[in-house]
């Protein structure tokens, strides 16, 4: 088959990379001019390991499965990575309860070597760290999530496939057995493709919208949730990725993540926009301190400074649960060799390996 994927960020160039090795032809087509310059580029860089996610569903299957893959695509191929640990903190009865709701998920979901730990455990582990409780994830990692990309591009490319900058698709047409895509920029054109993956972020439903034949009532509305980080100054105070219990805002609390440097960042927060923005509020930094100092009170005066901001494609908004990836082939919409990928938010970097092997499982079902 010749394949079109829409959107040159880890998703699509995961799902090119799964049908560029399953001998297909795949031209990976991005509208700005450099890969994963979007939703990819400014995220935590975290391997989750998958105990947040409800048991049955894709995010809970793809990321468990996600991170195993992802361990042995970095190991396999020299991409930067560190399984450095994660403690899911707890500061009082309410949130331990919550936490060990989360272990029981995990152990559900086949996440391995969940273990809870009491206050002086946890403290063993890292000295700076307040709590009532923890759980230990010692499976969740770093990445860094350019030397990913650019090596799972390096296989499209070493398969046969292409990636075309600058070429965004602005409408997708089957006719006479094939998928005609009008491509827009300096050299408009039309090409024919046997099968088209949408993954342009959060531009997918608007595509799908663009979609001739593609249901219009099946097209999400998406909602924009921005994450602010801060950075902090000094000396790292831990060696491990620090999470409270998570929030019901959308997201999981005011987390402490490490860089493959050592360097300390704080983040995301939840603030829901109408458009991309990526200005980090330095004002925003008195609420960081009060949510960082529940677990780590240590924290000194002056220390956070704002660092970036990154966006998430999400399909539920304030107040809502939280919704599952959508992966709409087709099965859903009745279009053949079409796939659509609405919501592939966290934890989309650690689930794209496993997210592609379905996405190309559909496709040549």
């Amino acid at each position: 088959m010749d394949v079109l994927i829409v959107g040159a960020g880890i998703v699509g160039l995961a799902a090119g990379r799964a049908m560029a090795l399953r001998g297909h032809t795949v031209i990976v087509a991005e509208e700005a001019d450099a890969f994963g310059t979007g939703v990819s580029s400014r995220s935590s860089e975290v391997i989750h390991a998958g105990m947040y996610y409800p048991t049955g569903s894709l995010r809970a299957r793809h990321c468990v499965e996600g991170a195993r893959r992802l361990y042995e695509f970095c190991r396999t191929h020299g991409v930067p990575h560190r399984a450095c640990g994660k403690l899911i903190v707890a500061a009082d009865d309410g949130e331990a309860e919550a936490i060990a709701g989360i272990r029981a998920r995990g152990d559900a979901n086949g996440v391995p070597g969940l273990e809870l730990l009491d206050a002086d455990q946890a403290r063993r582990l890292e000295p700076n760290l307040a709590c009532r409780l923890a759980l230990h994830s010692p499976r969740t990692g770093i990445v860094d999530s350019h030397a990913l990309m650019l090596a799972v591009l390096g296989e499209i490319e070493e398969w046969g496939g292409a990636l075309a900058l600058r070429t965004p698709v602005e409408r997708l047409v089957h006719e006479g057995g094939q998928w005609q895509a009008t491509i827009g920029g300096v050299e408009p054109d039309t090409m024919a493709f046997d099968a088209v993956v949408n993954a342009a972020g959060f531009g997918a439903p608007a595509l799908a919208a663009r979609t001739e034949g593609y249901p219009e009532q099946a097209v999400p509305r998406l909602r924009i949730a921005k994450g602010n980080y801060f950075g902090c100054l000094g000396k790292p105070a831990f060696g491990r990725l620090i999470y409270p219990a998570p929030r019901v805002d959308g997201g999981l609390g005011t987390h402490l993540t490490l860089d493959l440097n050592g360097r300390v960042r704080f983040g995301p927060d939840v603030e829901w926009v109408d458009a991309p923005d990526y200005r980090v509020d330095v004002g925003r930094a008195e609420a960081f301190y009060g949510a960082i100092r529940r677990y780590w009170p240590g924290l000194p005066d002056g220390a956070l400074f704002p660092d970036y901001a990154g966006l998430r494609p999400k399909l539920s908004g304030p107040g809502e649960p939280a919704r599952d990836f959508r992966v709409d082939g087709p099965g859903e919409h009745g279009l053949p060799g079409l796939v659509h990928l609405f919501g592939i938010e966290s934890p989309g970097l650690t689930s794209s390996l496993s997210l592609a092997e379905e996405v190309a499982d559909r496709l040549e079902g």
